[in-house]
């Protein structure tokens, strides 16, 4: 399986309304439930009035568009970084999945996810 990196920093954060939220930037995602509004975005592209805000993330993502029916993907990948104690942020499109960890992780993820077999695509 191959691995893209993101060659973005990002930042997680909420806000109060999705006017907040640049819509005409060219990566993020919104997530909205009945408890809160939460944005992944360019760190250089975080809205200004934001509720919680957390900075130094960067990511990658499973490169071609993955079949519904298909299981565990994201699971086997979270476990190997669990095990190497590396935290994730995921977040799933209807194409693929995303996962980011703290930049101060990211070489050693794709490192140790590199060791178990996936190919990691600049």
């Amino acid at each position: 399986m191959k691995l893209k990196k993101i060659d973005r920093k990002l930042t997680v954060c909420k806000v109060s309304s999705v006017d907040d939220i640049c819509l005409s930037d060219d990566f993020y995602f919104i997530g909205r439930t009945d408890e809160e509004i939460s944005l992944v975005c360019e760190t250089a592209g975080t809205p200004c009035h934001t509720t919680a805000r957390e900075d130094g993330w960067k990511g990658f993502y499973i490169t071609g568009t993955l079949d519904f029916s298909l299981t565990g993907i994201l699971s086997k990948l979270s476990g190997i970084l669990a095990e190497n104690k590396i935290g994730i942020f995921a977040v799933s499109t209807y194409n693929t999945d995303y996962i980011l960890v703290k930049e101060e992780n990211f070489e050693r993820a794709l490192s140790v996810l590199s060791e178990n077999g996936y190919q990691i695509i600049e």
